[in-house]
């Protein structure tokens, strides 16, 4: 029996909660919207760590951050287990068309072949460097990333850089799908391989553009988040360290090009369908992924862009869709993390699954086994910023100084209440910070931390 071809589709900074089957009725979805009708939605899904670099790295390697040393803007070591490598073992063609993020010597991270871009190698630090030479030479303060604020008063209708690369990323798509099952020119197609595609899209990440007709059509639809930020030290900032004062207007405009870039998403994503479909592909034989590394904040809470632990910013949007595998238009609410994705690839190709993995697999939920699932998830960010979900109730980590915070998303879905003090709390206060020295952080940190003990 020959494994399944797998398809993943990877969008940058989708929000949980801006597609049609998240219940969104003003953004215009419908190919993410036929893949959850089909396939089964993950209503309760998380980033390892909600920023692009340590999300995706930890995604590839199946284990959290601290457990694969990426707790900062840090790549996976060179040679690091990935999926894309473990899958090449099995014969599969592993192939890229995309943003990747790999920042290090490693640019490949398994994958047998990158079709279109964000290729550049970086050697990284230079072992015998000359530290006089290198402080001779100083940037300009005036070129720097723009600010949040600069953001959202740059956001307007027009052509911006991520919709020239997302371009150019599904036109090497298409034109690899072509050769890899058909190849008319040579005749010497690939297809009696498995297939692990991997198509991965700038967008929706800023800075927010999107073409004339999107934007007006979701300028005066779309919601506008006004609200002030809250008094916690750490919850209160945006990534950059401060709040960001704006206009009505200028968040109206960079929600509405937020939209549109998602509108325009969906769109590549349905030209990559058609084009399998239009190769005599049968789409029920493909396990098909869709998610995003983290989410966007929108203005909600004060805030702008990710690094926060709000559901905004470290909820993902997940289907997995494979009738031929199992039954879909289902919806489930575990509490899942995409360092699950490893496994449950792995488990669904009938690949042995490696050891000291932080994932676990899902399977048996989209198999609709009976399972004693493990109802947590865990992300970080740093090395001391921890948040574990367990059910309802979500408890967050700053650093012996800060104030910790619990959320309870029942009581509060809005999160806005810190029910740490709640006496009613205080026994699932104490199980959390038990779990958070057993996953290597607090005062009582566990030293021996190996990974998280699925």
């Amino acid at each position: 029996m020959p494994r399944p071809n797998i398809l993943f589709l990877m969008s940058d900074e989708h929000r949980a909660d801006v597609s049609g089957f998240a219940g969104n009725e003003i953004v215009r979805t419908p190919v993410l919207d036929w893949l959850a009708e089909t396939g089964v939605v993950f209503n309760n899904a998380y980033t390892p760590s909600p920023i692009c670099v340590p999300g995706r790295m930890c995604m590839m390697a199946g284990q959290l951050p601290k457990t694969c040393n990426c707790e900062g803007w840090k790549d996976l070591a060179p040679g690091y287990r990935t999926f894309s490598r473990e899958f090449s073992r099995y014969a599969y063609q592993t192939v890229c068309s995309g943003k990747l993020h790999h920042q290090g010597q490693d640019q490949m991270m398994g994958w047998r072949s990158r079709v279109s871009p964000d290729a550049e190698v970086v050697a990284g630090a230079v072992d015998d460097s000359i530290e006089e030479e290198f402080a001779r030479y100083r940037p300009d303060p005036q070129f720097k990333k723009w600010s949040n604020q600069r953001e959202l008063e740059e956001a307007r209708p027009g052509r911006g850089p991520y919709q020239a690369f997302d371009q150019r990323a599904v036109t090497g798509a298409l034109e690899y799908l072509g050769r890899f099952f058909d190849d008319p020119l040579y005749r010497r197609p690939q297809s009696h391989l498995p297939l692990f595609f991997k198509l991965s899209l700038k967008q929706p990440h800023y800075p927010y553009f999107t073409d004339q007709e999107r934007f007006d059509y979701y300028h005066n639809r779309v919601p506008v988040y006004l609200e002030e930020p809250c008094d916690h030290p750490v919850l209160s900032l945006s990534q950059q360290g401060k709040p960001v004062c704006a206009s009505e207007a200028a968040i109206r405009n960079a929600t509405a090009a937020y939209y549109g870039m998602i509108d325009q998403v969906d769109c590549h994503y349905g030209s990559v369908l058609d084009k399998l479909k239009s190769l005599g592909n049968d789409l029920d034989d493909w396990i098909i992924v869709y998610t995003s590394d983290h989410g966007e904040m929108l203005g909600q809470h004060g805030i702008w862009e990710k690094t926060r632990f709000y559901e905004a910013s470290v909820k993902v949007p997940l289907i997995i869709r494979w009738p031929k595998g199992f039954a879909g238009g289902r919806v489930l609410d575990e509490n899942v993390n995409l360092c699950d994705l490893f496994a449950t690839l792995c488990d669904l190709a009938g690949l042995v699954i490696p050891e000291g993995l932080d994932s676990r697999s899902l399977a048996p939920l989209l198999r609709e086994e009976s399972v004693d699932w493990n109802n947590e998830s865990v992300a970080q960010m740093w090395e001391d910023h921890v948040m574990i979900k367990r059910d309802a109730l979500k408890y967050q980590y700053y650093g012996e100084e800060v104030p910790e915070v619990l959320f309870d998303l029942e009581r509060d879905p809005g999160e806005t209440t810190n029910f740490l003090e709640e006496p009613e709390y205080a026994d699932e206060v104490a199980r959390f910070r038990k779990r958070l020295a057993e996953l290597g952080h607090g005062v009582e940190a566990n030293p021996e931390y190996r990974n998280a003990g699925y």
